[in-house]
């Protein structure tokens, strides 16, 4: 899933004000942005094979340490725990920890049966969404739709750049999501994978931060 993490990180912004959607952001993706860096150490194993699901080409090998249920959970403490370190406000670390751990729940809807319970175990689930093309797009779809519709009418601009950059990220999603729908199947090159991740994590982080930065909580 890619679109419906960060839909559900806007929706959430509208729940929960006083967290910023970078921070929402980086809790909905936390384990997708460590998750290259464990490639490049080879802790962590991915293939590209093209037809393995309609949607994506990626084969995932073995990821237990950041896409495990067991993980996902440990991941969420320590995030609600360092949030509430220099926040000290226990609900917004509590919201951080569940957006964290959002992510193995979003993606056993659409992955095949690749997601581990726990590092220790052989156990694998997914419902397999990406298996289909059109139900892949619906579900996300409405994901993201919502998720920004809650966080659109739950904030306002203060400036110009709210507006304009607001819509801008949301552009930027759409075409990210339609190229990695239809577009040709990346490199099978762990270092290449890893600058293309790091580059749009980089671009959409930084739009998240200029756009809730421009805007105010209504």
């Amino acid at each position: 899933m890619f679109i419906g993490h960060y839909g559900l990180a806007f929706g959430v912004k509208k729940a929960a004000p006083q967290i910023s959607l970078l921070t929402l952001f980086v809790a909905v993706e936390f384990v997708d942005i460590l998750w290259p860096f464990l490639l490049l150490l080879d802790v962590e194993q991915v293939k590209v094979t093209p037809g393995i699901t309609v949607v994506t080409p990626f084969d995932f090998v073995h990821y237990p340490y950041t896409h495990s249920l067991l993980m996902g959970i440990v991941w969420g403490a320590l995030a609600a725990l360092v949030y509430w370190f220099f926040k000290k406000d226990i609900k917004s670390a509590v919201i951080v920890g569940l957006a964290v751990l959002s992510h193995w729940f979003l993606d056993a809807v659409v992955h095949i049966a690749d997601l581990p319970l726990t590092p220790f175990s052989d156990t694998k689930v997914g419902m397999g969404l990406w298996n289909s093309l059109e139900g892949t797009l619906v579900v996300e779809s409405i994901i993201f739709i919502i998720g920004v519709a809650l966080y659109y009418r739950g904030t306002k601009a203060i400036n110009s750049k709210g507006k304009w950059l607001f819509w801008l990220l949301v552009a930027f999603f759409i075409i990210i999501d339609i190229f990695n729908m239809f577009g040709p199947a990346p490199e099978d090159s762990i270092p290449a994978l890893f600058v293309s991740f790091a580059v749009l994590q980089l671009i959409v982080l930084s739009l998240a931060h200029f756009v809730d930065k421009n805007r105010a909580s209504l």
